[in-house]
Formats: C-alpha cells, sequence, structure tokens
C-alpha cells in the first residue's frame, strides 16, 4: 500500500513540474505597474519610509497603436512665389502694361497698354514711343479724333483701304488699328534704321515741332 502512495506522489510531482514548465514557457507581455509599499528602515533610528518599487504583470491583450497617415495634399505646403521677369525699363510686363493704361485716356484706347506692350516688343518697337505717338496723332489723351473713333487709326497712317474717300488708311476694329500702327513702325522705320525719334521725324511728320512733341509724350508715359 505504501509502495502505491509513494508511486501515486511521484506521478503528481511529474504532473506538478510538467504544468509549471508549460507555465514558464508561455510568452508574456509585459507592462509597468508602481506600487507603493512600506519598508521598515532596520537602521538604528527605526524610521518608516516610503518608497516605490516597480513590479510587472502580465497583460493579457495585445497593445494597439493609432498610427494617423496624412496624405501629400493634406501637407502643409510651401507657397510658390513666381520668378520676377522684366522685360522693359525694369519693369514686368503686368507693370508696363499699367503704366501704359495710365496715359491712354478714357477714350476708344482705353486699357488697351496690355496690347500695345506685347506687340511692340514682340516686333522691337519701343512701347513708349509707340503709344506716344498714337497720343499726339490721335489726342486720345484727352478725347481722341474723328479719324481714331470713325477708322480706328490711331497713328495717322495713309493708304487703303480708305477711310470715308479720303487719304488715311481705315481698320475693321481697334485692335487692328493699335496692331497696324506698331506694324507701320516695325516694318518702315525701325526695320530701316529710323529708330529714335528724330531720324522717325524726317519721314513721319512735316513739322519741325513733331520730335519735340513726341518727347514730351515720351516723358510723360516715363514719370507716370
Amino acid at each position: 500500500m505504501s509502495a502505491i502512495l509513494s508511486l501515486l506522489g511521484m506521478i503528481m510531482i511529474v504532473i506538478a513540474i510538467v504544468l509549471q514548465s508549460e507555465v514558464s514557457n508561455k510568452p508574456k507581455v509585459m507592462k509597468s505597474k508602481e506600487d507603493k509599499v512600506n519598508v521598515l528602515n532596520m537602521s538604528s533610528s527605526n524610521r518608516v519610509t516610503e518608497t516605490k518599487v516597480v513590479k510587472t504583470e502580465e497583460v493579457s491583450e495585445p497593445l494597439n497603436v493609432k498610427v494617423e497617415e496624412v496624405s501629400m495634399e493634406e501637407a502643409p505646403q510651401a507657397e510658390y512665389i513666381p520668378p520676377r521677369i522684366e522685360v522693359y525699363d525694369h519693369m514686368t510686363m503686368e507693370e508696363l502694361a499699367a503704366k501704359l493704361d495710365r496715359n491712354l485716356g478714357t477714350g476708344v484706347i482705353a486699357g488697351k497698354g496690355r496690347l500695345i506692350a506685347t506687340k511692340s516688343l514682340e516686333l522691337g518697337v519701343d512701347p513708349y514711343v509707340a503709344t506716344a505717338i498714337m497720343l499726339h496723332e490721335t489726342g486720345c489723351k484727352s478725347s481722341c479724333s474723328s479719324l481714331a473713333i470713325r477708322c480706328n487709326n490711331f497713328g495717322g497712317q495713309k493708304g487703303g483701304p480708305s477711310c470715308g474717300g479720303g487719304s488715311y488708311k481705315a481698320y475693321a476694329t481697334i485692335d487692328d488699328g493699335i496692331i497696324g500702327h506698331i506694324e507701320n513702325l516695325s516694318k518702315n522705320y525701325y526695320s530701316k534704321g529710323y529708330n529714335t525719334i528724330e531720324t522717325m521725324a524726317r519721314k513721319y511728320a512735316e513739322s519741325s515741332a513733331w520730335p519735340a512733341k513726341i518727347n514730351w509724350y515720351v516723358e510723360q508715359i516715363r514719370v507716370s
């Protein structure tokens, strides 16, 4: 009987060892936890002090970490600053067009500064000179002449088609008249070496006062 009891005892011990081994090998997720305990100070003063002891315990559930994703569209973007491109007299196209507009009055060519600037620079014509001649020939700084109003002729050009049967040329639209004026300067003056107001005057006008008047308009435009 004692032998049987001894055998049963040994079997129970083996089972206990196996169970303990399985528990020991089980993966554990640890977390920190702070508990306060009282520890008796064993010094001669026999004071009781409070200290912190860190212990670990099992966590049954895995820790979840939330990561928020941000798309490139939602991410802050640096402000784009376009480069400054100067086209004439240290001005951008917008600045040049605005300067010309300030000198075109309130008549039929009002607001045409950008067209004048663009076409002049495209054809190699000084935009100040082109505008000054238009203002002198048509009077559009205050009120445009009948030639400008009826026939869209802004440079005093002669030729066909005729404006009302006269010697001056007619244009279908305001823009056509402005472009025609600048093309005339490019083709018949600048391309032939008449690229200053003084040299233009020999061919453009009979009046000796013409250069001084055009230069006056140019200066008014420049300082506006």
